[in-house]
């Protein structure tokens, strides 16, 4: 008997936004930011649960109108403005383990803040994770509509450098069709063995799957101008994307 992987999609989601304050809790579209992504999570036939974690009680409140389970609350030293992924999920996994008594085998992030995503696309992800058993993480990326090999830093007398001094000398001198594809992660979509959190202490590890995913939907909201342009992108979009729905979570939430 071939036992199916277990699969939690986690939705980081913070409360204290200064870009734009109360970002998460925020309707865009007429729904609230965080809603899409955990959609995202509640219509993949692969995801077992969806988890929010957050600090926030009103993002905790939404998070379950709209079906995901908040069974903790994040502490407030990993919820500050500089906190990186890796630390979060480390809690939540040691929590459902200490609490549960539960391990998934694949953890899911759907960030808030790149809310346009295909349908299908986190199944995918998992798909495309579980079929390479080499892989410790598969990552949502598009084709960059910029190359950084044509990109420079800025050194402090004023000279520029080259970001990228691979393959050759003076690659930003070539015309663009000449120069390498790149690609940029957005955020859409990262699935991640629980091993590669856990014991590699990463959030990718070394193996990392490309999911290739149409570039218009390239979205992450960081700025107000991000939100003014993604709330036309919304009227507008010519693409099938996640829509959010009001489900209430009917699993029993838990604090501790």
């Amino acid at each position: 008997m071939v036992v199916a992987p277990r699969v939690v999609a986690i939705v980081p989601a913070r409360g204290g936004s200064k870009s734009i304050p109360r970002k998460n809790v925020k309707p865009l579209a007429g729904v609230p930011l965080l809603a899409y992504s955990i959609e995202s999570g509640r219509s993949a036939r692969l995801v077992d649960r969806v988890i929010v974690s957050t600090d926030d009680e009103e993002i905790a409140a939404i998070a379950r109108r709209f079906g995901a389970e908040v069974p903790f609350m994040r502490p407030a030293s990993l919820a500050e403005d500089l906190t990186p992924d890796l630390p979060v999920f480390q809690h939540a996994l040691r929590w459902l383990a200490m609490h549960e008594q539960y391990e998934p085998d694949v953890i899911v992030q759907l960030r808030p803040t790149s809310p346009l995503r295909p349908p299908g696309c986190v199944d995918a992800a998992i798909e495309l994770l579980l079929t390479d058993p080499l892989a410790d993480s598969v990552r949502g990326v598009v084709l960059a509509s910029q190359n950084p090999y044509k990109m420079w830093r800025l050194q402090p007398d004023g000279a520029l450098s080259p970001l990228l001094d691979t393959d050759g000398p003076e690659q930003y001198n070539r015309p663009r069709q000449e120069l390498p594809p790149t690609y940029w992660q957005t955020g859409q979509v990262d699935a991640i063995r629980v091993e590669t959190i856990r014991d590699k202490a990463s959030m990718s590890g070394d193996r990392i799957k490309a999911l290739l995913i149409d570039s218009a939907y390239t979205c992450d909201i960081d700025t107000p101008a991000d939100w003014q342009r993604m709330e036309w992108t919304m009227k507008n979009f010519d693409r099938p994307i996640v829509q959010p729905q009001i489900r209430e979570a009917a699993l029993p939430t838990r604090c501790a």
